[in-house]
């Protein structure tokens, strides 16, 4: 995977878009990942296929790794952005890229290329470092076999400073979150649970901590790895 940043240690089960473009129910699972460290903090999923590049004159987003879309589960609702969601439209839900990052995305089954703008967060499942919105896939030509292998470079140097959360794990029943923060917060100081409503229902994620770098974020999800979980990276917006 091309990319400046160091790659996360995660990928979260919940609202993982399928072919059909349909949600699968949350677990308390997680999805291990592989890693390695480059000069700029990032982090990354096991979609990774190859190690970042990166210049310091022009810090250019660059990532390899697996697309995926999602459309009905929240069509009509409103993005990380605050923008409403337009399945047939021209979106990207990314992990950690500031929202409004202008990114060119090439099919590299098909040589496709189309730009178009992150915001939204995700994609929350095993090796996928994309999410397009309906419209985009099908542009890319991968709507109908649900996935593809794409290359992410963003259209201008990206800023890759923020905050950074660590996603735990996802449950479809509140109680089920509710246990995982008690145990959590024995050993962490701030355990929340994000409530997050979608056209498939109501999901409760449990995230530790605000990190001011990603490079932290990730030792915090390597701990929580060796609590049985399979922990996300996520920008805090």
């Amino acid at each position: 995977m091309h990319r400046v940043v160091i790659p996360l240690m995660a990928a979260c089960l919940l609202l993982a878009a399928s072919c059909t473009g349909s949600m699968h129910p949350a677990s308390a699972t997680m999805q291990p990942v592989s890693t390695s460290v480059q000069p700029s903090p990032g982090d990354g999923d096991g979609g990774l296929l190859s190690s970042p590049s990166t210049s310091a004159a022009t810090p250019v987003y660059r990532e390899t790794g697996t697309a995926s879309w999602y459309g009905g589960e929240i069509e009509g609702r409103r993005t990380a952005s605050g923008e409403i969601f337009d399945m047939s439209g021209m979106s990207a839900a990314h992990r950690t890229l500031p929202l409004g990052t202008i990114i060119r995305v090439t099919n590299l089954d098909n040589s496709r290329s189309i730009t178009l703008k992150v915001n939204d967060r995700g994609p929350f499942a095993r090796g996928r470092v994309l999410e397009l919105s309906y419209g985009a896939a099908r542009e890319l030509g991968l709507a109908a076999q649900g996935t593809a292998t794409v290359r992410i470079e963003s259209v201008e140097p990206v800023e890759m400073t923020g905050t950074f959360t660590v996603q735990a794990a996802v449950f479809a029943e509140e109680e089920n979150a509710k246990t995982l923060r008690e145990r959590l917060q024995r050993k962490y100081e701030t355990v929340m649970i994000v409530p997050f409503v979608s056209n498939a229902g109501k999901f409760y994620r449990v995230r530790v901590g605000a990190y001011g770098s990603e490079e932290k974020a990730e030792r915090i999800a390597a701990k929580l790895t060796l609590e049985g979980l399979e922990p996300l990276v996520v920008r805090k917006d």
